[in-house]
């Protein structure tokens, strides 16, 4: 079957259906690798990748492209759901033979809701798909894949879990698939080098954060690895084959988990001389970070999350506040650039435990930020404890453009202050003198003066529609007070 693996265009900007930590719009237009897709893409000779957000492909033009392919698959999130099953609906209108699936968070934690959304989906698989689409797509039953749910007879079906994926080495390479179907230019991150390209070394992740999506909905908490020297051979094929690129980032859930792996790995990439970035944890040493950083490793991706110890146990991270600073002055010793992860909301959160994440923030003084609501997606951990105590709510995780609302809410806040006090964290670390510097400085050095423009202009219209949204929560706060005043 000619196969269409497609994240959808929704929300402008959004890059929902990526491997992106935050299903969302962000402050400044970015875009991750539709890595997922692409590697049961690269199991299908005759199938194709539409990576609509970067790409600008239309809503018409993809719909327009559903004559073309006897199978649609299609990569959905949370807050992108409704919109995907429009699209999905549209395309089947326009093809009537044409089969969709549904893969992706969502899928996996409700497939039985996932089916029932619309009839104009055949199937979903839950978890890793690779091998069942590829299998179905080379025409094997449905009733055969393990994983997959679906209707038959008017009922829903639901078939047994398969394992995970163990032998990652027989997996194709997704960068030769972004090579046939993607153009690796139009793929941004702020703190990373542009161009850039990414990919996994591992899957699953062991680690227990309560929020974060993809170890518990999708790749699981088994951590699985490649041959380093299969990493390093692909890492060889992506410097000769993407001219012009200034980085490769490896995506992983936790890519230094084991201190083994992460020294040979770093053995294999340094003779072949290129600046590489990566995901970490705090609870890396500083020998392991001293052969990262001379193997050409640049920037580390860490989860701080918070400053507060509590809440740190609260989320079941599995670091100290005491290691996270360690690390950083072990990584800035050494050289290593650290974009720092927080998250505002999350389980135990009050004004005091936020004034102490900005103020640790601060103290690291790490070299580019991003904060974050605490989304509680279904099926973490997070969600359970939300839903468990009434504070959550799906309904409104995104605005209108797809950006992060709150969806959890705690007795004493209400959604206006969450989002003012993101701007608060904001504000008060980049418009330090020093750090304010240090982003021009890192902007001119690299000649990507128009880029941090376009970049400042983003995020000053975000900040200026969450001003607004924090006034009208006010006003609306304001006129139920009022109310109960007059009941009373």
């Amino acid at each position: 079957m000619r196969t269409l693996f497609l994240n959808p265009p929704s929300f402008e900007g959004f890059d929902g259906g990526a491997s992106s930590r935050w299903p969302a719009s962000r402050e400044i237009e970015s875009y991750w690798y539709p890595v997922w897709i692409c590697y049961a893409a690269g199991m299908l000779e005759d199938s194709k990748v539409i990576d609509a957000p970067p790409h600008k492909v239309s809503l018409s033009q993809t719909v327009a492209m559903a004559t073309d392919f006897e199978l649609l698959v299609l990569f959905t999130s949370s807050p992108g759901f409704d919109v995907d099953v429009k699209m999905a609906e549209m395309m089947k209108e326009t093809n009537a033979k044409l089969k969709v699936a549904f893969v992706g968070p969502p899928v996996t934690i409700e497939p039985e809701k996932s089916l029932r959304a619309s009839k104009a989906i055949d199937f979903v698989v839950r978890r890793e798909f690779d091998y069942q689409i590829a299998d179905y797509a080379k025409g094997k039953p449905v009733e055969e894949l393990p994983g997959v749910s679906y209707w038959k007879n008017g009922e829903i079906v639901h078939n047994p879990e398969g394992g995970v994926i163990e032998n990652l080495d027989a997996l194709p390479w997704v960068t030769k698939v972004y090579k046939r179907d993607l153009d690796f230019r139009r793929y941004n991150v702020p703190f990373l080098l542009n161009p850039f390209v990414s990919f996994y070394t591992t899957r699953g992740c062991p680690a227990m954060c309560t929020f974060c999506l993809w170890p518990q909905t999708h790749s699981g908490h088994r951590w699985r690895t490649r041959s380093t020297d299969d990493v390093a051979n692909e890492c060889r094929y992506v410097l000769e084959n993407f001219p012009g690129l200034k980085e490769i980032f490896f995506d992983d859930d936790t890519f230094n988990y084991k201190k083994e792996r992460t020294l040979d790995l770093c053995k294999k990439l340094k003779p072949l001389n290129f600046t590489w970035s990566c995901t970490s944890r705090v609870t890396t040493d500083y020998e392991t970070l001293k052969a990262m950083k001379d193997a050409g490793c640049r920037l580390m991706i860490v989860g701080y999350e918070s400053g507060e110890e509590q809440i740190l146990r609260n989320i079941k991270k599995g670091a100290t506040i005491e290691m996270a600073r360690r690390f950083t002055a072990d990584a800035h010793k050494l050289g290593l650039v650290i974009h720092g992860d927080f998250i505002v909301g999350l389980p135990g959160e009050t004004r005091e435990s936020l004034r102490k994440s900005i103020e640790f923030a601060k103290q690291l003084d790490l070299e580019t930020i991003q904060v974050s609501l605490g989304h509680a997606f279904p099926g973490t951990e997070f969600y359970d404890h939300a839903q468990k105590n009434g504070l959550v709510s799906i309904s409104g995780m995104t605005d209108e453009s797809g950006h992060q609302l709150p969806n959890v809410v705690y007795p004493g806040f209400d959604r206006g202050e969450l989002v003012e006090w993101v701007e608060r964290f904001y504000s008060e670390y980049y418009f330090r003198p020093k750090a304010a510097f240090r982003v021009v400085k890192k902007a001119i050095q690299n000649n990507d003066l128009p880029r941090l423009y376009k970049e400042a202009r983003e995020y000053l219209s975000l900040r200026s529609k969450r001003k607004q949204f924090v006034k009208e929560q006010k006003q609306q706060n304001g006129a139920l007070k009022r109310a109960d005043g007059s009941v009373s």
